[in-house]
């Protein structure tokens, strides 16, 4: 099976150092590491938000390293989407109107109706429905993740990228977060997500372990593994966590 994602000796200015992974389809993949270990940089500069001083990022057959801004730009635009902690949302503007905003800027004012309709079905599959004509303040911290991650979704990515997703949520908010991000990746949805939490982590396929801006460690995971939390904290102790 060939990788959604290949990243192969990606280095940004004494950050990072030498960075090689894949990310296969279906694949749900965290990077954890110590504070100041690279983990979010890592993920700017694969998904081509920074520049980085070497190396070669690949999206299926596009190598995202190789393109100008304004292609970077319509590259993340088509075919990925992005779910950070802080959940920025345009003030003003409801839920649903946040959510198609991306849609109408990859596919034109002409399929508003088509991308309306599409908000509108992610918003019910995530659990948001009858909140359409909400404004971010009016609704939960879970409630507004969620609703990123339907913005994050409306243009079919083929890659989510996830950072801290649930690092500003209370724990219940946290987990209703996490139960979507994981059954998006049950239905098929490649994951790329920064945690700092073990046990967010632990619902993953595999996690990377980043240190002084070198990976140095992986642990893979079995889904019906009824001890992956207890494993992760273990290898985590390990590394010196």
């Amino acid at each position: 099976m060939k990788p959604v994602l290949q990243v192969r000796d990606l280095c940004r200015n004494r950050i990072l150092h030498n960075i090689s992974f894949d990310l296969m389809p279906g694949e749900l993949l965290a990077v954890m590491g110590p504070s100041g270990s690279g983990k979010s940089t890592l993920l700017y500069n694969t998904a081509g938000l920074d520049q980085a001083d070497a190396g070669e990022v690949r999206l299926q057959d596009t190598v995202l390293t190789a393109l100008s801004e304004d292609d970077k730009a319509r590259l993340r635009l088509e075919k990925m989407g992005f779910v950070f902690q802080q959940m920025n949302t345009i003030p003003g503007l409801s839920l649903e109107e946040n959510i198609v905003l991306p849609g109408i800027q990859a596919q034109g004012k002409r399929q508003k109706a088509k991308v309306k309709e599409k908000a509108r079905r992610l918003m019910i599959e995530l659990g948001l429905e009858g909140l359409e004509n909400r404004q971010a303040q009016q609704v939960s911290g879970g409630q507004l993740q969620r609703a990123c991650i339907c913005r994050s979704l409306i243009n079919d990515p083929v890659v989510l990228f996830a950072d801290e997703p649930t690092g500003a949520l209370n724990r219940q908010s946290a987990q209703e977060v996490m139960d979507t991000l994981v059954n998006l990746n049950r239905q098929g949805m490649s994951i790329l997500m920064v945690t700092h939490d073990s046990k967010t982590a632990s619902r993953c396929d595999r996690i990377l372990y980043l240190q002084d801006g070198e990976i140095k460690d992986q642990l893979h995971l079995e889904r019906d593994d009824a001890d992956r939390e207890q494993r992760v904290n273990d290898w985590l102790m390990q590394r010196g966590w």
